[in-house]
């Protein structure tokens, strides 16, 4: 699990995949994407202070960490329709990796967060699959596949407004079974190549 949080929400919605994933049977690396912006940008918004704070003990993503991983969900706010730039500077430095194939045939996947209904969720899940095909990677969604997601609207992967304060406890279900569905389809692909 790696992810960009810059107030918390996407945080919250990892900790909820973490916990599905465990409930599959997973075990979990939950990791942050390394803060890239400056401190008066962070320290003009008090969230984004405190949140930098509450998070201190999440261990920032590395390049171990993808190569340890059967399956990787990717979570980030909604940058106009894109992911961060955190969490994108983080997949631009796996080019030595993506080079010498040991990004390819993992499960990927990817949540979400924008500030309005129409930020551009589904456009930014769809821009981190970009780097997902180009990994050669099967891009499990979690679709319509269980009654959560008809109530969550949002077939592509978790996701939530988070104008309208802090996650709800139908995003979080919804990003709980996102990340069981992942790794329940991570270990049918592992247990199908042996």
């Amino acid at each position: 699990m790696i992810y960009y949080s810059a107030t918390g929400t996407v945080h919250a919605l990892a900790q909820a995949a973490a916990g599905g994933a465990e409930n599959a049977g997973a075990r979990v690396r939950l990791r942050k994407a390394a803060e890239t912006a400056p401190a008066a940008a962070i320290d003009s918004k008090p969230t984004w202070a405190q949140h930098l704070r509450d998070a201190a003990d999440v261990a920032e993503a590395g390049h171990d960490d993808l190569q340890w991983a059967d399956a990787v969900l990717f979570g980030t706010p909604t940058r106009f329709g894109n992911p961060a730039a955190q969490l994108r500077a983080f997949i631009d430095t796996t080019g030595p990796l993506w080079m010498q194939g040991r990004l390819s045939d993992r499960v990927y996947s990817a949540f979400t967060a924008s500030n309005t209904a129409y930020g551009g969720q589904e456009s930014t899940i769809l821009a981190l699959s970009n780097a997902f095909y180009h990994r050669g990677g099967v891009i499990v969604p979690p679709g319509y596949t269980d009654p959560v997601q008809f109530r969550s609207g949002n077939p592509y992967g978790a996701s939530h407004v988070a104008g309208d304060g802090p996650p709800t406890e139908l995003a979080l279900q919804a990003a709980a079974y996102q990340a069981f569905r992942v790794t329940e389809i991570a270990a049918a692909l592992k247990a199908g190549r042996r």
